[in-house]
């Protein structure tokens, strides 16, 4: 049988691709890829000429079902979503399942990641984190879901876009303003921000004029632990 490489690929700069991740890509015989313009950026900035296979959420199935096709012929196959490692709030977990049934090898080849880099600069004190990724778009499911949150004794992260941000924050506002939060914007990207401290306070300076520009991800505290510092 042969093998299926989950590669970890940068979440803005392309200088953090790993050793390893192009190594194994000088290896393959296909990239299956959330978008395959995307990855062709990556791969042209390696110099790395690779046959591409659109693997996104909307044909994740199909596309596996091809995927899966290729590995039964004896080649190997890498997949790399837009950005981060797969599978976390991207597609690849029913590429994974239906490659791993096949009986195929399912190697993780280990990169960046939004979540881990967030909490990495937190600061916070938190033993435990919850991952959640994006809540929904209506405005009563993610103010129920925040709320069912933030009754947790436990941090969490969510990501969110530059569209829906403000929204986001007004809500964890309005039900608990004083807990620590930090944002990350723009996170490894030229423009990158990270803006620590209470809900309110870091609302305000979202709310300045043209600092809702770019992608977010939102560390929130657990309900009891003792996260305030001055910044």
């Amino acid at each position: 049988m042969s093998t299926l490489y989950i590669i970890g690929t940068p979440i803005g700069n392309l200088g953090d691709i790993s050793f390893r991740a192009v190594e194994i890509l000088k290896t393959v015989d296909l990239v299956a890829c959330e978008d395959t313009r995307r990855t062709l950026k990556l791969l042209s900035h390696l110099g790395l000429r690779i046959p591409l296979l659109s693997c996104r959420s909307q044909n994740e199935t199909f596309a596996a079902e091809k995927v899966i096709a290729s590995l039964n012929e004896g080649k190997t196959v890498a997949y790399a979503s837009d950005a981060g490692t797969p599978g976390i709030s991207d597609p690849g977990a029913i590429l994974v399942r239906l490659a791993a049934e096949a009986g195929h090898g399912v190697i993780p080849i280990p990169g960046p990641s939004a979540f881990a880099s967030l909490v990495s600069v937190t600061g916070a004190l938190d033993k435990t984190v919850v991952f959640e990724g994006f809540l929904s778009p209506k405005a009563g499911r993610r103010r129920t879901r925040l709320r069912e949150l933030l009754d947790m004794e436990t941090a969490f992260v969510l990501y969110e876009s530059p569209f829906r941000v403000l929204k986001l924050l007004a809500d964890l506002a309005d039900l608990d303003n004083e807990r620590y939060i930090c944002v990350g914007r723009e996170m490894t990207k030229v423009h990158e921000e990270y803006l620590r401290g209470s809900v309110a306070e870091v609302l305000l300076i979202l709310a300045e004029k043209n600092r809702q520009i770019g992608e977010f991800s939102v560390f929130i505290s657990g309900k009891k632990t003792k996260n305030r510092v001055n910044y």
